[in-house]
């Protein structure tokens, strides 16, 4: 297939794809949060994830920024992976989709990072908030009535719920779709909101 003119003024340039720049990127993601895991937020520098990502370090920084960046870039594809959804997609997909997202193993060790820092970096404990379950609330409350729109943070806490609690402490492996169906459901159940969406969403 013949190169296109965009990827080609691109290449010329000395510039990749975007296609290649999105790869990298999570390739650059990927890496860092195998390492946040593994070893926390201080002794990870942008060398050992441009090493581990096989970039030069300023390609981080030309795509991400400076390492708090990037764990919030990790935070924020996460929450961007789970809120890909179809504008027909109600209540029970989302409820789904963030069950199956915030108990996955990348979310728990990102969430369990961000709490064993929070008192040595707490600027990063509040971006990870706001950037992770209050973006998660808004999502809910934006696919509640008007009238169930104020119980969203009571939703979400049951969307995690004591399931959540054990997987931070490593006491429960992650759900499969089938299980996480199921919390879900339960949680939407709990509160009556099952089969609830907004008027115009129906």
């Amino acid at each position: 297939m013949p190169e296109t003119q965009t990827a080609a003024a691109a290449r010329r340039r000395g510039r990749p794809p975007e296609a290649e720049r999105a790869r990298r990127r999570d390739d650059i993601l990927d890496a860092a949060v195998q390492l946040f895991v593994q070893d926390g937020f201080e002794p990870v520098t942008l060398d050992r994830i441009a090493a581990a990502a096989h970039v030069a370090k300023r390609t981080i920084y030309r795509y991400i920024g400076d390492r708090t960046e990037v764990f919030l870039a990790a935070v924020e594809r996460l929450r961007e992976r789970a809120l890909q959804l179809s504008p027909t997609d109600g209540l029970e997909q989302l409820a789904l989709a963030i069950v199956l997202t915030l108990h996955s193993d990348d979310a728990i060790g990102l969430h369990r990072l961000a709490i064993g820092e929070s008192h040595r970096f707490p600027d990063l404990a509040v971006r990870f908030y706001d950037d992770g379950p209050l973006s998660y609330i808004a999502a809910l409350r934006s696919r509640l009535p008007e009238s169930d729109a104020d119980r969203a943070e009571a939703l979400f806490a049951l969307l995690l719920g004591e399931p959540h609690r054990q997987r931070l402490l490593g006491l429960r492996p992650a759900p499969d779709r089938a299980e996480a169906a199921a919390h879900a459901s339960a949680a939407l159940s709990a509160l009556g909101m099952t089969g609830t969406t907004r008027e115009g969403e129906r």
